[in-house]
């Protein structure tokens, strides 16, 4: 398994976010899903990465920069069929090194308040993010969790 920075070209990340984007559609209301668009995410100030497994999307994610010192984690996911292998872990790991590298001394993030959300939540819990009231844009919304840590 490696993870790369990704351009976003491949017929297969696009189906990946496609994947993504639909189902947090289904479980959010539309007022509340904040998951980008593959153009949103090829936005400057955004750093998106692979999971990749042989030739196969397994995971991604990805890092908005707010300000010099703060970035968002976006995109964060895993293949269903690869959930509660480690992959999530490894990724998150990965972009917290490589925001420190960047130079920013905080990531925060936006997920979902519901039950589906639940093991993404214990994730960033493990990881040091504590919960914090919206930042950037956002807005109060009883359906979102919003997180940070310093790194």
């Amino acid at each position: 398994m490696k993870i790369v920075v990704d351009d976003l070209s491949s017929p297969e990340i696009a189906r990946f976010l496609d994947e993504h984007v639909q189902q947090m559609r289904f479980i959010t209301p539309l007022e509340s899903k904040h998951a980008l668009d593959l153009d949103g995410l090829r936005e400057p100030g955004v750093t998106f990465w692979s999971v990749m497994d042989g030739d196969a999307v397994v995971g991604c994610g990805a890092i908005k920069r707010l300000d010099a010192g703060h970035a968002e984690v976006k995109s964060m996911r895993t293949s269903q069929a690869r959930r509660q292998s480690g992959i999530a872990s490894l990724l998150l790991d990965h972009i917290i090194a490589e925001a420190r590298r960047m130079g920013f001394t905080r990531l925060s993030l936006e997920t979902g308040s519901a039950e589906f959300f639940l093991p993404a939540r214990r994730l960033y819990e493990k990881f040091g993010f504590a919960y914090c009231e919206p930042f950037a844009d956002y807005k109060p919304d009883p359906h979102s969790a919003f997180m940070t840590r310093t790194l």
